[in-house]
């Protein structure tokens, strides 16, 4: 079985009738593959063919949620929780992955961090498998909101708001103790 016959792709064959190796899929195949709307942006992060800096959807905060949490099982092992590139695996003696916060990826536009989390990069793994695009798009907004909060300053903050960073954080409620059960 390990050196089984088969097929390179496109390549000529004397078996089949029409000398082709590549077979045609039978009727009623249904794909792998999501159909494609034609949302160009949406499924490839490029307008025209050119990486693009827009987002196909509102960010919302269910967005930045919802790419926080799949930021944290499928990209901060490696890029770590802030995005500077000091996840578990390098603690473990892994190659370190680049930090978000160089100036490259700053300046890199949205579609970039699409087509890396979908097609790979070097060392990278690509996910387009294991992260559907809706996904992708909450991850990249994520990574975006993480640059953000590592160069804001005080006069990004709302007028209004402001106050608020003086006021110390709340103190999170104590656990209560398990109570004896009566009998």
């Amino acid at each position: 079985m390990h050196d089984g016959p088969r097929y390179i792709p496109l390549r000529a064959s004397d078996f089949f009738s029409d000398g082709s190796s590549v077979r045609m899929p039978v009727a009623n195949t249904v794909s792998r593959n999501p159909l494609s709307d034609g949302d160009e942006l949406f499924y490839t992060g490029r307008v025209n063919g050119e990486l693009s800096n827009m987002f196909p959807m509102p960010v919302t905060a269910d967005v930045l949620a919802r790419g926080q949490q799949r930021y944290d099982i499928f990209c901060s092992p490696c890029h770590g929780r802030t995005g500077k590139g000091d996840g578990m695996i390098v603690q473990r003696g892994m190659k370190r992955p680049p930090s978000y916060m160089e100036d490259r990826l700053m300046n890199a536009p949205n579609g970039y961090f699409f087509d890396v989390i979908s097609h790979g990069f070097g060392a990278m793994q690509d996910y387009a498998s294991q992260i559907p695009v809706q996904d992708r798009w909450a991850i990249v907004a994520y990574e975006r909101a993480l640059q953000f909060s590592q160069h804001a300053t005080v006069a990004d903050v709302p007028a209004d708001r402001r106050a608020d960073l003086d006021r110390p954080p709340a103190a999170a409620p104590a656990a209560e103790a398990p109570r004896p059960e009566a009998r």
